[in-house]
């Protein structure tokens, strides 16, 4: 029996053999030499693998500054009103109206922290900033307060012309000695005069 193994050799039918296929070759980079230990997994063994690509959890815990304890109470009860009067009735009130008692709680929060810092000097800046972020008053407004002309405003709507007629403020920013009427009521907040040399 004739051996037909051998590359080259004849086949039967006189054809020659077709060469074997040659192997391929892959010319991978060499491996790069570790350097120093390997860091440690510091991963700990008993979290599985979907909670350590969890994300971290924010607490929402408020940390207060030194002094909030003197304010809380009466920050607590203006609170307190602002709910009543937005959950207060509206019935036999025009539109306007049913928002002027909001605007009067809002007023008087801003109006307690200003006078606190500004006025009175009773709380630290620390303090006051915290209120101003946290929402206790309206920085916008206290920011009016600070210029000159503005010091009883006693809203920003009074104050933005694109809201009047004639690109003109509200007629509780008018003086009293130069009002036609001796009894007004801002539309906006009720204000009955927040000029600055009334």
């Amino acid at each position: 029996m004739t051996d037909w193994v051998g590359l080259g050799a004849a086949l039967p039918n006189g054809h020659a053999r077709p060469p074997a296929p040659a192997k391929i070759q892959h010319n991978f980079p060499p491996p790069r030499p570790v350097v120093g230990p390997s860091p440690p997994n510091t991963a700990p063994l008993h979290r599985s693998a979907a909670a350590r690509s969890m994300p971290k959890i924010k607490t929402s815990r408020v940390k207060y500054p030194e002094g909030w304890e003197l304010i809380e109470p009466t920050l607590r009860d203006l609170e307190a009103k602002m709910r009543e009067a937005e959950n207060d009735t509206h019935d036999g009130k025009r539109k306007c109206e049913a928002l002027w008692p909001i605007f009067r709680i809002s007023h008087q929060k801003s109006r307690y922290i200003y006078d606190l810092y500004y006025r009175r000097k009773e709380i630290k800046k620390e303090l006051y900033e915290f209120c101003l972020d946290q929402g206790y008053a309206d920085k916008n407004l206290i920011a009016k307060w600070k210029k000159p002309g503005y010091e009883r405003l006693c809203c920003l709507r009074c104050i933005q012309t694109r809201d009047h007629n004639f690109a003109t403020t509200c007629v509780c920013r008018v003086p009293k000695h130069l009002r036609e009427e001796t009894v007004i009521e801002c539309v906006h907040c009720g204000c009955k005069g927040c000029a600055s040399g009334d």
